[in-house]
């Protein structure tokens, strides 16, 4: 194995750390860790796939047969929007237009260079917690690879653990439902990585999720030949934002692409918005109380409820908030009733189905066009997070993957109901994970 290029940085007291598997500053502090890559203008090598990127991913090796996103311009979108500049970044599956991720959803990018960054620096295994589209991305690479992985989710949302890998392959998964959101989830796992041989992927704080995110805006750099004025995506947390805005920092210091910071613009699924009701008040924390009532039921009525996060890194050091002041962003705030128009409206004319969370970002560019938040002549960078279902389902056959453990209580979570289970499963990958 070659040596990795690159050193982790904290945001506020600027220390040099190199990577342990390291999410945290070692001296305490509450910001996040940056990735410094000792390449500064970043190649796009003959690879396909997203570790054509690997000069900026904190990854020495890469993965084989690594899906990646595409950007193109939109023509038929662009037209009805009145926009002559609209790019769209797709991550989904969409094999006529030659992207092949096969969760439909980017958050592959965050997987495949975070379990390759845990097989460089760590002998342990992941514990993913999510509402569903991040566990199934993480179990697509372990059916692919072997590599063993925890994985977390509302019992709601075991629907959407499947992989199209057949179901021999997926004994490396270890899937686990609790009933309740997905902060019971996040509840759970944070337990689960005080057992023996276990750790936590990591979140926000993860540096290989952002920096696999930011390759929507490397390969639109590349594409478009300079960084859009805007950029468009849904949120949930947030982190795919902040991986965004620090995409577009290494690439103004690349210095091929421009020197202007795009305005990122986030949308949130009403009514389930906390960062959008604390940028809306001007705070820089989010007050639970305030900003989330009601939020289970607010949850559940949610059209795309995998952006329902209670805990979104808004105050920390370089989390949303900075990202937000940082690049003169804006937040709307969109209902169900818009996602759907706008989804109708991108599959007619684009001619692919959507993610229920990309509808949200839809929905927030036509509200950006309505309201002349952006112009004509404005280029646009559109970052769709998901899609392709119909079309993966025309070609491929899809195998759900079993839970282990079924936690019937979503209150005081009682260890011994899957310790024993758990300790069998690290204990037959012991000898892979070292």
């Amino acid at each position: 194995m070659k040596t990795a290029d690159y050193h982790l940085e904290c945001l506020e007291c600027g220390s040099t750390i190199t990577d342990r598997y390291t999410n945290i500053c070692p001296h305490g502090h509450d910001s996040l860790l940056r990735t410094v890559y000792k390449r500064k203008q970043i190649r796009q090598l003959p690879e396909t796939g997203i570790f054509k990127y690997i000069d900026w991913l904190p990854v020495a090796d890469a993965l084989p047969q690594t899906a990646g996103p595409i950007t193109y311009k939109s023509e038929q979108l662009g037209k009805v929007l009145g926009l002559n500049n609209l790019y769209i970044g797709f991550s989904g599956y969409w094999p006529e237009r030659s992207v092949q991720m096969k969760t439909c959803t980017f958050k592959e990018l965050e997987a495949a260079p975070t379990c390759q960054r845990l097989k460089e620096t760590c002998d342990k295994i992941l514990v993913v917690p999510s509402a569903g589209n991040t566990s199934r991305a993480f179990a697509e690479v372990s059916t692919r690879t072997g590599m063993p992985v925890v994985a977390v989710v509302p019992k709601s949302s075991v629907h959407r653990m499947w992989t199209t890998t057949e179901p021999e392959k997926h004994n490396s998964v270890f899937l686990i439902s609790v009933d309740g959101d997905y902060s019971d989830a996040i509840a759970l796992s944070q337990e689960l990585v005080q057992q023996k041989g276990l750790i936590a992927e990591g979140g926000v704080k993860n540096v290989a999720r952002r920096d696999g995110m930011g390759v929507v805006e490397l390969e639109a750099a590349f594409f478009m030949h300079e960084l859009p004025d805007h950029y468009f995506q849904a949120v949930g947390s947030g982190t795919g934002a902040i991986a965004a805005w620090e995409a577009f920092i290494r690439l103004i210091e690349d210095g091929r692409f421009g020197q202007n910071m795009p305005r990122i613009v986030i949308a949130q699924n009403l009514p389930f918005a906390p960062i959008l009701s604390a940028w809306q008040d001007g705070r820089s924390e989010i007050i639970a109380d305030t900003d989330m009532k009601n939020a289970e039921e607010a949850i559940k009525a949610m059209y795309a409820d995998v952006l329902s996060t209670r805990n979104p890194p808004y105050s920390i050091q370089g989390g949303v908030y900075d990202m937000l002041m940082s690049t003169n962003g804006h937040v709307y705030g969109i209902t169900n009733g818009e996602c759907k128009e706008a989804e109708k409206l991108f599959e007619s004319e684009e001619g692919i189905d959507l993610d229920p969370a990309a509808s949200v970002s839809v929905a927030a560019l036509i509200k950006a066009v309505d309201e002349r938040f952006v112009e004509k002549t404005d280029k646009i960078l559109l970052n769709i997070t998901g899609g392709g279902y119909k079309r993966l389902n025309a070609d491929y056959q899809m195998y759900r993957i079993k839970e282990r453990v079924e936690l019937k209580s979503s209150g005081q979570i009682a260890l011994d109901e899957i310790e024993t289970a758990l300790n069998e499963f690290v204990d037959s990958y012991r000898n892979i994970m070292r």
